[in-house]
């Protein structure tokens, strides 16, 4: 059924392990073919075990980018390549022996096996992600792979993506009409113009739904940039009914939303809340909802992060995307949306988006999430998680010794972020180190700070993100690091991050950084430090192209140092403001976003 069908196989990474009595089913028969396969991450573990290596879990797991060794000389995956680059490396299993007839052809700086390679079979196998921006030659060996070992031609463009996007949107909805939900940003604005390409002006209807978790004027501003390209837009100003939406998750009523804490049932509210808004729009407008489909500019990381069907029968949920909640997926099975850029990541819908002539301004605007500040304020019943013990604070608190000679303190916040590990979602404690006194940005050490934590998570699984953080030093022994203020998604909060979220804002413009920066998401999170009522903000300067990965900025690098100072002085002076953190963390192990 395979051969003679497909030039090339990958068998690409998943959260599980290869040997488990639940791992998913695999025909063996599938690497003797004669195809050129290669395997990537869980693929590699699997392609050697079948082989017949060994393949056990490791002694720690590894969730971030670190050089590797490849043998460039006479691997063919490797050729016209460096011996030494970054990459990668997310995996809590290990190969312990390599199967017959393959040799290694990549080290990590310990010295274990991160590649294989049996030429003679054209089979491969590497421990690192090669599809991701964070191995810098990835691109590169995916060339190698298909082109030289495979032998294929590269013949899928922009172009004819472009083509079958239309092709698709005219497929679903005949002669009927679309109704597309529009952010502002590029995804559902690239959505809202294919559809007005595919339908025309008349039969789209473009709604933009002001939930009360709007930055600062954003709706404003959304409405004016895409009706300079003829999309007028139906505005539902809707964040009352947001504030005390509830929602059904697995047979049980939870909600309101502005006394919700729980992330993830957040998340399902809203999402579900903008479903019921369509069908108010609808009635607004005066459509017959059987006559119309909902449009969406829903992407393949939202449906990865969401473990959606479409993107894996095996993807584990890091976190439900708004546009993907169970009240969604069945309207998509029910045959009532469409999702032209599902196969979309971010960099091909901003050369989409280019090449459909958006605005400039549109096509690299700040990405920001369909539910808005509502996924960047922490919420808290006003009580502390439990804290980490105390060999894992002392570990945490060796670790930041080992790598400067500064006298740093280390703080557990009392709260909990999500992450992405091993392609699994984490819900774990994040750190704060500080100094012992005020220090210019200019004059830290950043590059000892983000060593510092790209190696915690891998000694204390416990912890998926680190943050340096501003004001006196506080260790976990200190007094008042566990105290916290009861924060909800209610307008007197949100008008408080949007404060906040402004300053960045500004500064920002007043330095250019909104295209060169990705994204820039700022984060209120409950921890007032015995200060009563105060709550404290963490900033998240991010740099990555392809969204699901990623690396923080790094001050003085990407950000100037003049910028990041006026950025924590301005949020600092705010008088409902405890402390200012800056994150450290990479993706992974921490997501983007905090929740």
């Amino acid at each position: 059924e395979l051969k003679g069908k497909y030039g090339a196989i990958i068998l690409s990474g998943g959260p599980g392990s290869c040997y488990a009595s639940d791992a998913p089913a695999f025909d063996p028969e599938v690497l003797d073919l004669g195809i050129p396969i290669l395997g990537v991450c869980y693929g590699y573990q699997l392609l050697n075990f079948i082989k017949g290596g060994k393949v056990e879990a490791a002694e720690k797991r590894e969730d971030l980018q670190e050089p590797i060794t490849v043998q460039s000389s006479d691997c063919r995956l490797f050729r016209g390549m460096t011996e030494t680059q970054r990459a990668l490396l997310t995996h809590g299993d290990a190969i312990t022996q390599i199967a017959a007839g393959f040799r290694a052809v990549s080290w990590n700086t310990a010295g274990k096996v991160v590649a294989i390679a049996n030429d003679e079979a054209n089979l491969y196998g590497v421990q690192f992600h090669p599809e991701v921006d964070l191995t810098e030659r990835g691109m590169d060996m995916f060339n190698n792979f298909l082109f030289r070992i495979a032998g294929l031609s590269p013949t899928f463009t922009p172009k004819s993506r472009h083509q079958a996007a239309l092709d698709e949107i005219r497929g679903i909805v005949g002669d009927k009409e679309v109704l597309v939900l529009v952010s502002g940003g590029v995804d559902s604005s690239v959505c809202a113009a294919l559809c007005k390409e595919a339908v025309g002006e008349k039969r789209v209807h473009a709604v933009h739904v002001d939930h009360g978790f709007m930055r600062h004027r954003e709706s404003e501003l959304v409405e004016q940039a895409l009706g300079a390209h003829g999309i007028k837009l139906h505005m539902a100003r809707v964040s009352k009914e947001f504030e005390e939406a509830y929602t059904s998750v697995k047979g049980k009523q939870v909600g309101p939303l502005g006394k919700t804490a729980s992330p993830e049932e957040k998340r399902m509210i809203i999402g579900d809340t903008f479903m019921r808004i369509t069908d108010k729009a609808l009635a607004d407008l005066k459509i017959n909802p059987d006559s119309v489909f909902l449009a969406q500019g829903t992407l393949r990381p939202d449906l990865i992060e969401s473990g959606s069907h479409l993107a894996s029968a095996k993807a584990d949920v890091i976190k439900t995307h708004h546009n993907d909640t169970a009240l969604v997926r069945k309207l998509r099975d029910e045959g009532k949306i469409v999702e032209p850029l599902k196969d979309y990541h971010k960099d091909e819908v901003r050369a989409l988006g280019k090449e459909l002539g958006l605005p400039h301004e549109l096509v690299w605007r700040q990405p920001f999430p369909g539910p808005g500040l509502a996924i960047r304020v922490l919420c808290s019943e006003g009580k502390a998680p439990e804290p980490l013990n105390d060999k894992d604070t002392e570990t945490i608190a060796k670790v930041a010794k080992s790598y400067t000679a500064a006298a740093l303190s280390v703080c557990e916040l009392p709260v909990r972020s999500v992450g992405v590990q091993g392609d699994c979602r984490s819900y774990k404690a994040a750190i704060a180190l500080t100094l012992p006194r005020e220090t210019p940005v200019k004059d830290m050490d950043w590059s000892a700070l983000f060593a510092i934590a790209r190696s915690i998570p891998s000694e204390v699984p416990g912890v998926s993100r680190t943050c340096f953080m501003w004001g006196p030093p506080l260790s976990s022994s200190s007094a008042n690091t566990r105290t916290v203020t009861a924060t909800y998604c209610t307008q007197p909060v949100m008008d408080r991050l949007r404060e906040a979220d402004h300053i960045v804002t500004k500064v920002m413009i007043k330095y250019q950084l909104e295209y060169t920066l990705s994204q820039v998401p700022v984060v209120l999170f409950p921890a007032s430090f015995g200060e009563e009522g105060k709550r404290s903000i963490v900033l998240r300067p991010f740099i990555t192209r392809d969204f699901m990965t990623g690396k923080p900025a790094v001050p003085g690098e990407e950000l100037p140092f003049e910028a990041l100072e006026e950025m924590v002085r301005g949020i600092r002076a705010l008088p409902h403001v405890a402390r200012v953190c800056y994150d450290l963390t990479a993706k992974p192990p921490g997501t983007t976003e905090w929740e």
